[in-house]
Formats: C-alpha cells, sequence, structure tokens
C-alpha cells in the first residue's frame, strides 16, 4: 500500500521528492545555476511512468513543468503584422528585439536565467515544501525580475497535490506583452497515434479551451509504460485561484494538448520597479480518467 508521507532530498543541481520507503522520486525539481527552474520528471502517483516530457520535438525548449513569459519589456501595442513576422526569428535586427522584448519562454538556458538559491523548507511528513529563486537577466546580465517559485507536495485521495507560490519581484519597471501563451506551462508526453483530451472548468476540449477564460484546466492521456497498467492513462489538472489577476484567467491549449494559464492573452500587464506579482496555482495528478467531479472539489477547497 502506497503511503502519503514523504521525503526532500537536494542534492547537485535538483531536490527529489519520494515517498518514504522508496528509492525512486515521485517528482523532481531541476534547478541547475544558469537555466530555468522545472519540474521533471513528475511520476505517476502509482509510480509507473512519467507525466511530463523534457524538449519533445515539436517544442524543443519546453522543459517539464516550469515558467517562462514571452515578451519582456518589449514596446507597448506591438504591431501584430510585426511580430508574427520576427518574433521566432532569431536572428533579428536589435530594433526589432527592443520592440518584441526578452524571451524567457523559449530561452530557458545561460544569458536568461541565474539561480540563486535552491531549497528544501519542510524535508519530510505528510507534506514537503521547498523553494527556488532564480534572477531573470536583461541582455547585459543585469537581474531585470527575481523570481521566487515555492512549492509543496501532499496527498490526498488518490492524488498528488502540488501548490506553487509564484512570486516575481520586479528590479526595474517590467512590461510583460500581450501573447498567446507564456507564464506556467505544462509538457506532457503527447503522441498523436495514442490520442488524449483536454476539459476546462466550462467543459470545452482544446480547440474550445485555447484562449478560454476557465478556472481550471485538465489534461488526460496514456502514459508510455503503461500499456499494461489497470489506467494506462494518467491526468494532471491546473487551477487558477481567485486572488489571481484576471482571474479566471485564459489559457494556452494547444494542439499538442500543452497546456498554461497565461495573464498575458489578455493583453500587456505591468509590475512597477519595486513591485511584486504574485500568482497561486494547485495540480492534481492522477491516474485513470479524468475525474471532472474530483477536480471540481479540490477547486473549491482551494479557492476557500
Amino acid at each position: 500500500m502506497e503511503t502519503n508521507a514523504f521525503r526532500a532530498e537536494h542534492k547537485d543541481s535538483q531536490i527529489d521528492v519520494l515517498r518514504e520507503g522508496s528509492s525512486d522520486p515521485i517528482v523532481t525539481q531541476v534547478a541547475g545555476s544558469d537555466h530555468r527552474p522545472y519540474l521533471h520528471p513528475i511520476a505517476a502517483p502509482d509510480g509507473v511512468g512519467e507525466l511530463t516530457e523534457y524538449s519533445p520535438g515539436h517544442h524543443p525548449h519546453q522543459t517539464g513543468l516550469y515558467w517562462g513569459f514571452t515578451r519582456v519589456n518589449g514596446t507597448a501595442n506591438t504591431d501584430p503584422d510585426l511580430l508574427k513576422e520576427w518574433f521566432y526569428n532569431k536572428d533579428k535586427p536589435a530594433a526589432i528585439q527592443r520592440q518584441t522584448g526578452r524571451d524567457f519562454f523559449h530561452n530557458p538556458g545561460a544569458g536568461f536565467w541565474q539561480r540563486a538559491a535552491a531549497e528544501v523548507l519542510v524535508a519530510a511528513g505528510a507534506g514537503v515544501e521547498w523553494r527556488t529563486v532564480y534572477h531573470m537577466l536583461d541582455d547585459a546580465g543585469n537581474a531585470i525580475l527575481v523570481e521566487t517559485q515555492t512549492w509543496s507536495l501532499g496527498a490526498r485521495a488518490g492524488c498528488l497535490v502540488l501548490d506553487l507560490v509564484w512570486r516575481g519581484a520586479a528590479q526595474v519597471d517590467i512590461r510583460i506583452g500581450e501573447f498567446a501563451y507564456g507564464g506556467m506551462f505544462l509538457r506532457m508526453p503527447y503522441r498523436p497515434e495514442n490520442g488524449g483530451r483536454i476539459l476546462n472548468s466550462e467543459g470545452a476540449d482544446q480547440p474550445g479551451a485555447e484562449g478560454q477564460r476557465a478556472r481550471w484546466v485538465g489534461v488526460e492521456m496514456p502514459i508510455p509504460g503503461r500499456e499494461r497498467a489497470a489506467a494506462p492513462q494518467c491526468w494532471i489538472a491546473i487551477m487558477d485561484h481567485p486572488s489571481n489577476p484576471e482571474h479566471p484567467t485564459p489559457w494556452r491549449a494547444d494542439g499538442q494538448l500543452g497546456v498554461g494559464p497565461c495573464r498575458a492573452l489578455a493583453g500587456d500587464w505591468e509590475i512597477p520597479a519595486g513591485a511584486a506579482a504574485i500568482f497561486r496555482h494547485r495540480l492534481l495528478v492522477a491516474c485513470g480518467a479524468l475525474d471532472r467531479e474530483g477536480i471540481e472539489r479540490e477547486w473549491e477547497a482551494f479557492s476557500t
């Protein structure tokens, strides 16, 4: 029988979370010195299969479960045609770069991210907690935003429960430019031949969930390595807390079933120098078919 007691171990550039009595991590926090922090792998609650994917061929910049803004300190009201033409061009002229802004979503490595701290806060028990602190850098290597992610993990009713408090402290005036994605993002191991589905709190699937405001979004799919399991599929649901700006937030929901809440879908937004933005999210991780009623119950508990 699985235990709901956990321990967190910090070694080298990662923090492993394990069930007591097990040597196999169920969640790994990767915290390299010059790479954005991310969770990968997140294992199925029963330990069979990995629910996150690192650098898939269709989106090689994506890193499991992570946070990255797309357009930081570009110009306001940037021409959509200019963005369409230049945003993904790595050789864009400097003047165009200043308009599109600094891109932390597609650039997970050196020159953009610098670790300041990674530590375990609660090492053992029914819940564990850890924190990472990173400097997001401008093109001269100066910190423009200090990002703190504080995570906790526990278990309830057969699900892993992950809570995140994300805090971004502006060292200079920060503008996050309007874009179709950016912020928290989850990449699961989607394979077109295996299928899968998205469902949000409004009852929409993938096409309808793209850009739609919702209290939560869930993703279910068959997981490699679970072909002989009683439940080959697993799911992850991400919840948006009512205290978050723009709640219920609009969401990215792409064609490979990658999802993430994205405030920038609603337009440009700012963090003045010396101020901080805070976002709270809860994730449920479970085996079997996506449980809409269970997610709703958990969201009600999370929201109060």
